[in-house]
């Protein structure tokens, strides 16, 4: 007993540590991000495409786990599934490369602290959840921040919105895979390698691209895009597989606030009026939804007659 008790502590440390080094790097992603800010966004996403591929695969043999790829690669509905995931994060990608070079990281983090709130709404509707009282309390605060932000601004954030919505929806579909993490994220980008290995070389042709340009400054950033986008991707993975769903819901706030904190101290975003409001509104939501996740864990379970 107290074997599987220390097994089950030490799984849940490195779960931990796992997790939480991934959400540091996502934090911290911003800072990479505005040093390549004046390289386009969809070359940007192209690299972190073409350079995320080895390292996923070198994992993948690590693992022993490239049966499941060779497997997934035979089943037509799995691919189709899977480049549509590919799709959903591609985008997500490009539109937080391209905020954070125009300089709306603030809106960046807000999109991701929204995202669970999001995701709640998405489960009610695709899946016929039911919500809490508190549930729909956090969502009405989440939807009026919005429309405060709405207001003032004379249009919807669609930055933020787009973020939120995306990574809500490539999670959702995600699920539907039949394959492991580690594996769906190699076969996504091993589906998105050509295309984006094609825009690459095009860009040369024309003289437009970054890669084999003669600073070396230019390479070695493009270089890292490999690194910065898979490896939190694969530790989180790894975290998540180890720690309780309520842990990952209340350490999936770190990154947002580590970018929203780099938005106004660093890169001194405007951050007032208005929008302290909102993000005030946005808070007090995460703090009444995360609260529901522990009342509802709490609730006693009531055995079907």
């Amino acid at each position: 007993m107290t074997t599987q008790t220390s097994d089950s502590e030490n799984a849940a440390t490195r779960g931990f540590a796992f997790a939480l080094s991934a959400y540091l790097l996502w934090g911290l992603l911003p800072l990479y991000m505005k040093a390549v800010a004046y390289i386009p966004a969809v070359e940007v996403v192209a690299h972190r495409i073409i350079w995320s591929l080895p390292i996923a695969g070198v994992v993948l043999l690590l693992l022993g786990r490239t049966a499941d790829v060779k497997t997934a690669l035979r089943s037509p509905r799995t691919i189709m599934m899977a480049a549509l995931t590919a799709t959903i994060i591609t985008c997500n990608w490009g539109i937080y490369v391209w905020a954070i070079a125009s300089d709306r990281a603030v809106e960046t983090a807000l999109g991701y602290y929204i995202n669970p709130l999001v995701s709640v709404v998405m489960g009610a509707v695709l899946l016929g959840e039911k919500l809490n009282r508190f549930q729909i309390a956090a969502v009405g605060l989440a939807v009026l921040a919005v429309v405060i932000l709405a207001v003032d601004s004379g249009g919807l954030p669609w930055v933020s919105l787009a973020l939120a919505i995306s990574f809500a929806l490539y999670g959702y579909l995600r699920k539907t895979l039949p394959i492991g993490p580690s594996q769906g994220f190699f076969l996504e980008i091993l589906i998105l390698f050509v295309p984006a290995l094609a825009y690459i070389f095009w860009l040369q042709a024309r003289g437009e691209g970054h890669f084999l340009a003669s600073n070396p400054y230019d390479i070695a950033l493009l270089l890292g895009c490999g690194p910065v986008t898979a490896v939190p991707l694969l530790l989180y993975a790894f975290g998540a597989k180890l720690l309780r769903l309520s842990t990952i819901g209340l350490m999936q706030y770190i990154a947002p606030t580590i970018v929203f904190l780099i938005a106004v101290f660093i890169f001194g975003e405007p951050f007032s009026g208005v929008r302290i409001v909102a993000f005030l509104l946005i808070w007090a939501a995460l703090a009444i939804y995360t609260w529901s996740m522990f009342f509802r864990r709490a609730e006693p379970v009531t055995e079907p007659v």
